[in-house]
């Protein structure tokens, strides 16, 4: 039986996994604030949740666990959703139904983006809106436990009630914290760390009425009470980018375990690591930002975009890269093809599924997969099989295979994609290097693979076997005569 083994950021150790209510395994997830598309930064924590949830549903069957519920927000109050609704309608507009047009049209490009990298939609998706009654009443029990006050129309939690405790999840004192961080200064704090609950809403912007006058809450609150009312004052797991480790999940931690003493909030934290851009930090003054949306735009597959996720374990920095972009579309169209009219055949994937419960090590289960392609080249594994594995981390699922051109709706294209009908061929003359290789007639295998080359065909030694890769202006018509 598959064992579950996770990286808890609270507890800086890998450790089982053990759902507290097998009937119900929950999981919460921060979601996005819907102002606008979802950059590539944006779209990490979702690749690698959505693929600790495919493991947690595999896992739950397995064992005869119930049903998984995964939770993920949208944060559709905020002040940087205000000020593009500001700046979309100008001086004298209805900022309120801006914003309403808004966050609706935000939230649907980001589940159509997440979508096209086939990300399973969580059961749950509330919007911080839907929940205001539930923060009210958070905040409430905060003030009434002497974990908050109310200050000039503010409501702010009092970090000094919980001393002893927040600091735990980032590793930091607070007076750390106060020497090192940049807090907001405000008149009306008791002191500097303390954090906003509710605040006032002048005229022109969303507010609701509480017991402090209207206005709306803090961007911290709402994933407390959203999960709290949805998973209950205890859940198995909590996830999200390394960045919101501190602030927003130790705010989090401190609201839901003072408001609800009697559970312990989440009993894992994962956290995933930042990305990059060609070795850089992504940035619009660097020119290498890039949004989901602007990547499909020219032409990238979703299908790759998750590979190369997947392709770099979740807790260590992920770099983008052409060269990494192209490797992963080579590898899928391979694969592809080698599976195309062909149904996944369940299998005893142990090895592959072991991988995956090890910390969600995507990597290791990528290099078995390259394993099991070479073994259905070879014909000692069904392709159906390699294909069930594959589809477990959600890749080579009818649902991404639109850019995946088959031979027989080519044939008569022109251009760098009209190649993919020349796979099988280009494949037989690696094969055929190889074996030159393999009984040392290295001379021949030399001027093979340098007559391959003449012809826009690469050919390299590979963990899977070798491999043969088309350039964009290869000559089909000499693939021929290199047989």
């Amino acid at each position: 039986m598959t064992e579950i083994t996770l990286y808890n950021t609270k507890t800086r150790k890998k450790e089982r996994f053990e759902p507290l209510n097998p009937e119900n395994v929950r999981m919460y997830v921060c979601g996005p604030t819907v102002y606008d598309r979802a950059h590539l930064g944006n779209a990490r924590p979702v690749v690698v949740f959505d693929m600790l949830y495919r493991l947690l549903r595999h896992v739950a069957k397995e064992k005869g666990w119930g049903k998984v519920t995964y939770v993920r927000n949208f944060t559709d109050v905020d002040d940087k959703i205000n000020a593009r609704a500001k700046e979309n309608v100008g001086e004298g507009g209805d900022i309120n139904a801006e914003i309403a047009r808004l966050t609706a049209q935000t939230t649907q490009w980001f589940l159509d983006d997440m979508g096209a990298l086939g990300a399973l939609e969580p059961n749950e998706m509330p919007r911080a809106t839907q929940y205001i009654p539930q923060m009210i009443a958070m905040i409430e029990e905060l003030i009434s436990k002497g974990h908050a006050y109310e200050a000039e129309g503010h409501v702010l939690f009092a970090v000094d009630s919980w001393k002893e405790r927040y600091g735990n999840l980032s590793g930091r004192s607070v007076d750390d914290m106060i020497a090192g961080a940049r807090v907001e200064v405000a008149p009306y704090k008791r002191n500097p760390m303390d954090f906003v609950l509710w605040k006032p809403s002048s005229d022109d912007l969303p507010g609701w009425e509480s017991p402090w006058g209207r206005g709306r809450p803090g961007w911290h609150l709402e994933c407390s009470a959203m999960s709290y009312e949805l998973l209950g004052d205890s859940f198995d797991i909590h996830g999200g980018g390394n960045d919101l480790m501190f602030p927003h999940h130790e705010n989090e931690i401190a609201q839901s375990c003072c408001a609800h003493p009697e559970g312990e909030f989440a009993r894992v934290w994962m956290h995933n690591e930042m990305l990059q851009v060609e070795g850089k930090k992504m940035s619009k003054s660097l020119g290498n930002f890039f949004t989901v949306h602007d990547l499909l735009e020219k032409g990238y597959p979703g299908e790759v975009i998750r590979f190369v996720f997947l392709s770099t374990h979740y807790r260590k920095p992920m770099d983008w890269t052409e060269a990494k972009a192209k490797e992963a579309e080579a590898t899928l169209r391979k694969w592809r093809a080698l599976t195309e009219n062909v149904e996944p055949i369940s299998n005893d994937h142990s090895r592959l599924v072991d991988a995956l419960a090890n910390d969600l090590n995507t990597p290791a289960a990528i290099s078995l997969l390259h394993e099991q392609f070479a073994s259905v080249r070879n014909n000692t594994l069904p392709a159906g099989k390699f294909l069930w594995a594959a589809q477990l981390l959600g890749i080579l699922t009818p649902e991404l295979g639109g850019w995946f051109e088959t031979p027989s709706e080519i044939q008569s294209v022109t251009g760098p994609r009209s190649l993919a009908i020349y796979f099988d061929k280009a494949q037989e003359i690696a094969n055929r290097w190889n074996k030159l290789r393999q009984s040392k007639d290295y001379e021949a295998a030399d001027a093979l693979k340098s007559r391959a080359a003449e012809a826009g065909i690469s050919l390299a030694a590979g963990v899977d076997g070798p491999r043969a890769t088309l350039a964009d202006d290869a000559d089909p018509t000499k693939l021929d005569a290199l047989k």
